[in-house]
């Protein structure tokens, strides 16, 4: 999977972990992730979520013939963080013929919630 030029790599997020249903990243709370106010941006942490489901969930699949994407996504943005590091941690809750639901819990460096998302994937046929 190519990661360059990516809005991953935009973003500075780094997948730590990966092992089949579990995947673990990070991402820095700096310029490219702010929103005007200072606050870690709302979107970026969903972008972080996703990224960590789709990851996770393209691990799960037969690569030579399915891929994933994103099919619906919600997030509650609990703590606010103006810098340093969240790490988001997820893991497939449901992993079907053509879904996968993903839980993913971003925290901080004192391990406080910052956001908590599910976001379920799509797993289609490469044609």
């Amino acid at each position: 999977m190519e990661l360059k030029n990516t809005l991953i790599e935009t973003l500075g997020i780094e997948v730590t972990l990966l092992e089949k249903g579990k995947v673990i990243a990070t991402m820095p709370v700096d310029e490219r992730t702010r929103q005007p106010f200072g606050l870690l941006h709302g979107g970026a942490s969903v972008a972080l979520a996703e990224t960590v489901a789709s990851v996770g969930a393209y691990e799960l699949v037969d690569k030579e013939t399915q891929a994933v994407a994103g099919l619906e996504i919600n997030a509650n943005h609990v703590r606010p963080k103006i810098d340093g590091m969240v790490t988001a941690y997820g893991e497939v809750l449901h992993q079907g013929r053509t879904t996968q639901v993903w839980d993913i819990k971003i925290k901080d460096e004192q391990d406080r919630m910052i956001c908590i998302s599910r976001c379920t994937m799509a797993v289609f046929p490469l044609k």
